[in-house]
């Protein structure tokens, strides 16, 4: 199963059909993406279950119907175990972005992370989970699927934000802080300290 978030409502990718209780089950065959993407973006739906009966096939269905952005990001931890947060649009958030031409993902996280908050001298431990979610840019939606990688770097200088990308400011948190942090923060972010639970 894989869990999309729209809007930060789930959006759940399935080959199984349980009792609806507190969601919606929609066909992934019949249903008209877009018209349950805006119903979700604007409070209609607050939680629903895409059906498709074989799980292997269920991605490559929805990218027939929406179009994919890849990108990758870091979750990144420094000498003294703490962890490097962006702050954008009032929230929260750890470093990301697309892919480029040729480019390996994980060289795209190296690269994003870098110019989001000017940290240099990362290194990739692990990859982690990698998350969905749905956005709107153009008139258009898309599925954004990030590839997440846990990194470490001994970098000592001021992380600088990234200003022309809308970032107001980096910090490097303590795990009480990325706590508080995660109260104001998205649902794609809490999964992958979910998937750490050293921090939460």
């Amino acid at each position: 199963m894989y869990k999309v978030f729209v809007n930060d409502k789930p959006l759940f990718l399935t080959n199984e059909v349980a009792k609806e209780t507190d969601f919606q089950l929609f066909l992934l065959e019949s249903v008209d993406i877009e018209q349950l993407i805006v119903k979700m973006f604007n409070n209609k739906i607050k939680k629903a279950y895409l059906y498709y009966p074989d799980e292997k096939e269920i991605l490559k269905k929805v990218k027939e119907k929406i179009p994919v952005k890849k990108a990758g990001g870091g979750l990144v931890y420094n000498a003294e175990g703490k962890v490097l947060f962006i702050y954008r649009n009032g929230k929260w958030d750890l470093p990301k972005g697309g892919i480029e031409k040729n480019e390996d993902i994980e060289d795209t996280a190296l690269r994003e992370v870098e110019e989001e908050t000017g940290v240099n001298q990362l290194k990739i431990t692990r990859k982690l989970q990698k998350t969905y979610h749905i956005f709107k840019r153009g008139g258009k939606y898309r599925l954004k699927i990030t590839h997440w990688f846990e990194m470490k770097t001994n970098f000592k200088g001021t992380p600088t934000p990234q200003a022309n990308e809308g970032i107001e400011k980096v910090a490097w948190l303590s795990p009480e802080e990325v706590r508080d942090a995660l109260g104001n923060s998205y649902e794609n972010i809490k999964l992958l300290f979910e998937e750490e639970n050293s921090l939460i």
